[in-house]
């Protein structure tokens, strides 16, 4: 099994950015990028990432919020933050040379056992195991693994013990990279292409015509409907071509990003209440308007109707605002939002058209 998947390997491994040049840096990035990630949507962004954040000393010295607007889009911002800490971690300890030993790499913020091995595994052929989404279910339907989900704790001690014992001697890197490749061309989570499979003949879930049941699905999560608001105030008049926002404190949704007048805090059932909670939190009485757009989104276990309206309020100093304030749309345009903030800046141009 290893030979043969080795060989599928050379043959069929796409080129990425990654591969041709897998130093521990550059590796320890696609990882992070690539977790709850498609590799299509990666590309550009470690493109770009790359391009400003050559090494791990130009990311650990970079102001968040330079490294939140390269992760705009990607979600999931604690990993660019943990990025952060872990840059700094580097160079505090290892004179800014990215650590390969298995201890010093799994005590960085945001890494755990898989993105260790995988880090070291692919940058240095280190012999360690890795498991993630894709040799979760390779892994289950070689050993025809039934009637439990692979991520069941009995059931995922075994399968990182096989993805140990699978490890050949020499390229163990290259045989991990393999696994995962497999999963994602050919072992599908859906309708696998088993005939295009290097080891489907010693595969046990093919041998018994389970790939419908192999891998068991985890209990998916129950999703709450939850409805938001969000404003967009513009200035005066005179100045209506800027908009408030502010940079959202610690411990919010999307904390370090900037945004509109939104709630997050609760599920609201009307416009009038949602502008009551956002005035108090701006520190002026707001007055909501006709509705720009409503953008459905899910965020961790809740489903959204985030309604997007116009708004206003009384004349007021901006000093009086901290920390909110108005943004021009080019300033706007350089800011780091979340996905949902990007969406109704993008209406900004148009209703002023």
């Amino acid at each position: 099994m290893r030979r043969r998947l080795l060989r599928w390997f050379g043959r069929h491994a796409r080129e990425l950015p990654w591969r041709s040049d897998p130093t521990p840096y550059r590796v320890w990035v696609s990882e992070i990028m690539l977790q709850q990630t498609q590799v299509a949507t990666v590309l550009p962004y470690f493109e770009r990432f790359l391009r400003t954040f050559p090494d791990v000393v130009s990311l650990a010295e970079s102001d968040e919020q330079t490294l939140l607007s390269h992760w705009e889009g990607l979600g999931y911002y604690r990993r660019a933050r943990s990025m952060h800490a872990a840059a700094k971690q580097v160079v505090e300890k290892h004179g800014g040379e990215f650590p390969t030993t298995f201890d010093e790499v799994i005590a960085l913020p945001g890494i755990g056992r898989y993105t260790a091995g995988a880090i070291l595994s692919i940058s240095q052929q280190s012999a360690l195991p890795i498991l993630e989404g894709n040799t979760l279910r390779v892994f289950s339907r070689w050993i025809a693994l039934r009637g439990v989900a692979p991520v069941d704790k009995e059931a995922n001690r075994l399968l990182w013990l096989l993805a140990e014992k699978m490890l050949p001697r020499k390229r163990p890197g290259d045989f991990n990279q393999a696994s995962m490749e497999l999963g994602a061309l050919v072992c599908t989570p859906t309708q696998p292409a088993c005939d295009a499979c290097p080891v489907t003949d010693l595969c046990g879930t093919n041998a018994r015509g389970l790939q419908a049941e192999i891998p068991v699905k985890a209990v998916k999560t129950k999703y709450e409907d939850r409805t938001e608001f969000a404003l967009v105030i513009a200035g005066e008049a005179d100045d209506s071509d800027r908009y408030l926002l502010r940079q959202i404190p610690p411990g919010r949704r999307w904390a370090g990003l900037w945004d509109f007048p939104r709630s997050t805090e609760a599920n609201l059932h009307s416009l009038d209440e949602a502008a009551k909670l956002i005035g108090k939190e701006i520190g002026v009485a707001v007055h909501p308007g006709q509705r720009l757009t409503t953008i459905k989104h899910a965020v961790t276990r809740f489903k959204i109707s985030l309604h997007v309206h116009e708004a206003n309020f009384g004349s007021v100093s901006e000093k009086d605002l901290a920390p909110w304030r108005f943004c021009s749309l080019q300033e706007i345009e350089d800011l780091p939002l979340s996905v949902t903030g990007r969406r109704i800046a993008k209406l900004l141009p148009a209703k002023n058209a």
